[in-house]
């Protein structure tokens, strides 16, 4: 937990070709300006993966980063998991832009997310996952995300956080620009007798969903066109994890607009 804890604050290593393929991926379609600086394989996986070495050193020559090989020792100083499968590279950060720059750029009928208040990068990772697998076009973020931690964010997410497109926004701004499209803001909050399965959800949408200690800020809420509120099948008072309700409500979003 030592060395997970110390690596995952500020961390651009991305463990394992699910995470390298996602970038890659967000680099060719999502404006991803991450950029590859060396890419390093494990010489105990090296036989098994020449196929993976031959493509690295292909795409080497035109995204200029190196391909080396290196020991296990090396891996586990700067490795935080053990499901790397012998590939990490090593990456700039990612600048993002701010929202206020880009906002007309979305889809005029779009579905974006913002993920306000979550306190770990794995839960974030999951978030983000889920939501790009709903077909969220795209994420808004506050000044402090985890983004820092893209390393931990890339593997739980499958990849996902480096193919979506991402800016910044303060929240109450995001929620002033995308009315400006036409997107209607919904949040979700307790404290509403709108059930989420009732709430019109069609796009286009931005999507809000906060942490699960804070939840979603006051001031926020008072900007929502929608406060929806996740149907429980028992009597439970605790609140679902954010990336638990992320997942729930984007498939809705989904679910809505096939």
């Amino acid at each position: 937990m030592i060395k997970e804890s110390v690596k995952f604050q500020d961390s651009t290593i991305l463990e394992g070709m699910t995470s390298i393929r996602g970038l890659l991926a967000g680099i060719r379609d999502a404006g991803n300006t991450r950029r590859i600086l060396r890419i390093c394989v494990c010489e105990d996986s090296a036989v098994k993966l020449q196929k993976e070495i031959r493509f690295f050193t292909q795409l080497s020559k035109t995204m200029q980063f190196t391909v080396d090989t290196e020991s296990a020792s090396f891996f586990d100083q700067y490795t935080v998991g053990n499901t790397h499968g012998g590939v990490i590279a090593f990456c700039t950060d990612r600048p993002l832009p701010r929202l206020c720059d880009c906002y007309s750029t979305f889809p005029e009928r779009g579905f974006l997310a913002m993920i306000q208040g979550i306190e770990d990068p794995y839960n974030f990772g999951y978030a983000i996952r889920s939501l790009y697998a709903c077909g969220c076009d795209g994420l808004i973020l506050s000044d402090r995300n985890w983004f820092s931690a893209a390393g931990v964010v890339a593997r739980s997410s499958a990849g996902a956080s480096e193919r979506i497109r991402a800016c910044l926004a303060e929240p109450t701004e995001a929620a002033e620009l995308m009315h400006r499209l036409g997107y209607r803001v919904v949040c979700a909050d307790v404290r509403t007798d709108l059930l989420l399965p009732d709430a019109d959800l069609h796009k286009p949408v931005l999507l809000i969903v906060g942490g699960e200690r804070r939840g979603i800020s006051r001031a926020l809420l008072s900007c929502a066109d929608l406060t929806v509120r996740i149907p429980y099948g028992q009597d439970f008072p605790a609140a679902l994890s954010s990336a638990s309700a992320a997942t729930i409500m984007g498939y809705e979003v989904l679910r809505q607009n096939r």
